[in-house]
């Protein structure tokens, strides 16, 4: 009798993490709905600053945003074969924590209403929260110190002969001509360094809330792989439910 030797199944093969890393979304997305992990573990570096900051601008809680980011993730994982490339696999993601985010603050008993509800509204409790004025709130007031010392130094930056005359027509509130004759320079001259002031105080606050702007819910590198490391245990969790369930 001819004995037929049997080898054993080869291994799937798995691409290198550098050359998942390289892949489009719609790729990672297709490997990661074959059960591919480390392509899930991709889409998530990828995409996470994205999702927690339209998690956290809902929520208004870096802990909860961080929760509800997991809870996106393992919704994200069991749906992916549902994910159909005519659109963004952001946009699919910002869909699913927008979902869940607002489903936290039902839960949690926080009114979600339509701007047009409310204005019509004659409850007690939503006239007052449109007449509060947000200007007379502690962190309001918190906000505009912090804007004032960031103008008093842009102020201290520009030139000399530029910020005399900033400080007192604008600070001060003196008249062009009150100017003219404390600095004994013509009123010309008043206008001209006065608007090249404004000019170098607007681009320079520009450039800042620029930059601040994009550090807003910074979303470190600590934060990234404690998500994503989160979500991965959770998935070798159920796993492991699974597979001690009796067939």
């Amino acid at each position: 009798m001819t004995h037929i030797q049997s080898w054993p199944s080869p291994a799937p093969v798995t691409r290198p993490v550098a050359e998942l890393a390289a892949l489009p979304d719609v790729d990672l997305a297709a490997q990661a709905a074959k059960g591919d992990e480390r392509a899930f573990e991709c889409i998530m570096h990828r995409h996470n600053q994205l999702l927690f900051r339209t998690a956290r601008s809902i929520l208004k809680s870096d802990p909860e945003a961080e929760e509800a980011l997991q809870e996106v993730y393992l919704r994200a994982w069991r749906a992916l074969a549902t994910f159909r490339a005519d659109a963004k696999l952001s946009t699919w993601l910002v869909r699913i924590v927008i979902n869940e985010a607002l489903g936290r603050l039902r839960r949690r008993g926080a009114q979600v209403i339509p701007l047009d509800s409310a204005m019509d509204s004659t409850e007690p409790d939503i006239q007052a929260a449109l007449q509060d004025d947000p200007d007379h709130r502690p962190e309001r007031a918190a906000m505009r110190a912090e804007m004032r010392r960031l103008i008093e130094a842009r102020i201290d930056l520009l030139p000399e002969m530029f910020r005399s005359v900033f400080m007192l027509r604008a600070v001060e509130e003196m008249s062009v001509e009150d100017v003219a004759l404390a600095l004994d320079i013509p009123q010309a001259t008043v206008r001209t360094r006065f608007f090249r002031a404004r000019s170098q105080l607007r681009e320079g606050l520009s450039r800042d809330v620029d930059l601040a702007v994009n550090d807003a819910f910074s979303f470190d590198g600590v934060r990234c792989d404690r998500i994503v490391a989160g979500v991965l245990a959770r998935l070798a969790s159920e796993r492991l439910s699974s597979s001690a369930r009796p067939e």
